[in-house]
């Protein structure tokens, strides 16, 4: 690469609500950005409230922009299945619909190897206790959620689903992968 051009990569995951994901990823080093958005669904340039009804096919999630040279996308993808419950379907905790649903949505084919992979993985040591039930996707179009969701728990840390629902994965993740926290 010429300059100080750094190369990055996307990961595109699904999993609850994006609240909850986008403090997770953003703590982590190599993580450049976070977005919070909305896949898989029918409608172009749906709206929160569209998705919130469950008619339109998309699922909350989160898209990352990440440095490969610095995190990878197997340990991407396993915070990512550590960070919520990949054995409930449509579901996260008392979030119900397809929209809260677990996904993969791929982006390239070395994305779906690693991740075919990681699943096979899983189901033979049964890591959850339960099947798997994470939709695996290849690409699809993302779009960017309302600005006011983005970094939603940065800018409302004492709200209180972000105590009850967010907060806890973040520490889950911190105590997990304490080496790969950036530094505050």
């Amino acid at each position: 690469m010429e300059g100080n051009l750094v190369a990055e990569s996307i990961a595109i995951f699904a999993g609850g609500c994006f609240w909850c994901l986008e403090p997770v990823f953003s703590q982590l080093r190599g993580v450049k950005q976070v977005v919070s958005g909305y896949i898989g669904g029918q409608v172009a340039h749906p709206t929160y409230e569209e998705v919130c009804t469950g008619t339109t096919g998309h699922a909350e999630a989160i898209k990352i922009v990440f440095d490969p040279a610095e995190i990878d996308y197997e340990v991407l993808l396993e915070v990512f299945f550590l960070a919520h419950d990949p054995t409930t379907l449509n579901r996260q905790g008392h979030d119900v619909g397809t929209q809260y649903r677990s996904a993969v949505f791929c982006q390239s084919g070395e994305q779906q190897a690693v991740l075919d992979r990681l699943l096979a993985k899983f189901a033979s040591e049964n890591t959850f206790g339960a099947p798997v039930v994470t939709e695996v996707n290849a690409g699809g179009e993302f779009y960017a959620a309302e600005q006011y969701h983005q970094q939603y728990y940065a800018q409302h840390p004492n709200q209180p689903y972000c105590l009850a629902v967010a907060a806890p994965k973040i520490a889950k993740i911190r105590a997990k992968y304490a080496e790969r926290i950036k530094p505050e």
